[in-house]
């Protein structure tokens, strides 16, 4: 890929990266809440207010959707740029 096609990707990639983020951040609240009837996920750093599986569980929940949505909104990104520019970003 040419250099300014990997130059004019970077904000793109910034751009989706927050933008998954948030996306992933505000699905995992939801999921949360029906799963545990509570309004917010554990704090591991909350003394004795939780237990080890409680916290472990809620991590690995937020840590497969994280990684689902961004690399959802990656590859989209990437097959956009494609088509507009004609260049695969990631070679």
């Amino acid at each position: 890929m040419p250099k300014a096609a990997k130059l004019a990707y970077r904000p793109i990639g910034l751009l989706t990266g927050i933008a998954g983020g948030l996306i992933a951040g505000a699905l995992f609240k939801q999921v949360w809440k029906r799963f545990s009837d509570e309004d917010e996920a554990p704090n591991p750093l909350a003394a004795d207010s939780y237990s080890w599986r409680e916290i472990l569980v809620a991590s690995a929940i937020q840590g497969v959707i994280y990684s689902v949505v961004k690399a959802s909104i990656d590859r989209a990104g990437a097959k956009g740029f494609q088509r507009v520019t004609g260049e695969w970003p990631g070679s």
